[in-house]
Formats: C-alpha cells, structure tokens, sequence
C-alpha cells in the first residue's frame, strides 16, 4: 500500500500542494513582507544558559516504565540545574505536566546567573490547561525579565488569521523574506491581560531558519528583540542558539535509553517477556 501511496502522491504532487499557495497566499506573504524589520545583529559576548526537558515511557505487561529529565547549561559546559524521575508503575498521564514544572524549576534556579535564559518551545504550553504547574510561572518568567522562549518550528496561525490562512505564520514570513530580522510584535492576550504573551519571528543569518521567540509580558520593544539576537548571534550556529542544541542532545531519552533500562532492571527475564517493548 505504501508503494501505491507514493506513486500517487508523486502524481499528484502539484495539486495536492497548490492548497498552500491558494488565492490567499499572495496577500499574506505581502503582509509578512511589509511586517518585516530588516536587522542586521551584532555579536555581543553574553551567558547565555539553555533549559530543555524531555520524557518517554515503554510498556510492560499493563504497567509503564517512565523517565523525565531536565537540564540547563551553557556553552562552557556550566549547568545551573539537573534533575530527573524515573518510575514503573501505572500509565504516566501526569508525565508531560511533571516535565514542564521541572522546566520552571530549572528556569528559577538559572534565572539569577545568566544574562539570558534560553527556554526550548513554546512559552504557550506552560498555559494550557493539561501543562500548567501549580506555582507562579509568570513570578519566575519576570523575575529578571531574561526568559526567552526559542522554537525552531511553530503551528500558530495567531498573525495572520484574520485573512484566513490555512498555514501557520511561519510559513508565510519564511517565503516571504530571507533577510536578517524581525516581524513586528505581536502582543497576544488570549490568556488575559494579566498574562500577555509577546512574539516575533527571527533570523540570525540570511537564508538560515526562522525561529520564533516569545516573551511573558506585553511591554517588550523592539530594542528589547534586537539585544537578544544580538546576544543569540554570539553562539549561533546554523542560525540557532549552540546552549539549546547542548541542553537537547544532554536531556534526550530515545526509546533505546528506555529499552536499556528495562534490560538493567531485569524485566526481559520475567514471564511473556517476549511481548515487551511494544
């Protein structure tokens, strides 16, 4: 059946993908253009740490083996904060909640002893109903007011979907421009006005991915946006922040990582251990 699939999607290539560029694209893309401030950053020598978190779970015979992690470091290799949990038992629903407070806790003890923070993701998923750790985020995020949230890729559509559009705003500033910069700021209170969210679309270096940055708050400038990218261009490489590929590649737990600890653990000797690792 796969070969069918692609055989069709091969042959049906332009029709398929002429939904991303319908009628609509034209004016968008315009819009994302005229949105654009060409900014060339400067390298301004800064301490930058980057938080990442991760988990994952394999089951086993009804029950779940389940990690979490988190870490914050920089590119001298100085971390501010580690932690992990680790646990067999009952499906883990909470799991994906226990990360993102591991990654306020390692931001409240990073926050102090850095000019910036770099956070992976998005600022949104810590104000979702499913994510929200029971403390003060917004307390820890402007404290220093040097919390960055940086993501390589984004769905919003919150720019531009008032014109109707069918991809997220990334999409449409990627093809729009290829130069250094930054989109205007877009202040978002879907969340309240006490809780407003700030966001601009990024780039370092022509012709290198955009990034999205997010901001707590709605009193950013963007002076404000032009020093982190300054600050951000310090350790880029391909056009992203080398202390948030360290904290990724530090705190990542593959399906291998959990295979190796069932095997540790012993439970490939238990009964019907053939059935494991599904």
């Amino acid at each position: 059946m796969l070969k069918e699939i692609t055989e069709f999607v091969v042959k049906n290539r332009e029709e398929i993908t002429s939904i991303l560029k319908d009628k609509k694209f034209d004016d968008i893309t315009k819009k994302a253009k005229e949105n654009w401030i060409t900014y060339a950053p400067t390298k301004k020598k800064s301490n930058l740490f980057g938080i990442d978190s991760s988990f994952n779970t394999k089951k086993y015979q009804g029950l779940f083996l389940w990690a979490t992690d988190v870490i914050s470091i920089n590119i001298k290799n100085e971390t501010r904060a580690r932690e992990f949990k680790v646990g067999l038992g009952r499906e883990n629903e909470e799991i994906s909640k226990q990360a993102a407070k591991m990654e306020i806790d390692a931001c409240e003890q990073t926050t102090d002893h850095a000019d910036y923070v770099l956070m992976d993701g998005s600022l949104y998923s810590h104000f979702t109903s499913k994510l929200t750790p029971l403390r003060n985020v917004k307390g820890v995020l402007t404290k220093n007011n040097n919390v960055v949230f940086i993501g390589k890729t984004s769905n919003s559509r919150k720019q531009f979907e008032k014109y109707d559009s069918i991809a997220g705003d990334i999409f449409y500033y990627n093809h729009a421009v290829r130069k250094t910069g930054f989109s205007k700021l877009f202040v978002d209170s879907s969340h309240g006005h006490s809780q407003l969210i700030t966001s601009t679309y990024a780039r370092l270096s022509e012709d290198t991915p955009l990034m999205k940055i997010e901001l707590m708050g709605g009193d950013h400038t963007e002076n404000d946006i032009k020093k982190i990218m300054d600050a951000l261009l310090s350790e880029s490489v391909g056009g992203y922040p080398r202390s948030l590929k360290m904290a990724h590649n530090e705190c990542k737990i593959s399906s291998a990582n959990l295979e190796n600890l069932v095997h540790v653990l012993g439970l490939t000797n238990e009964i019907g251990s053939r059935d494991l690792l599904e």
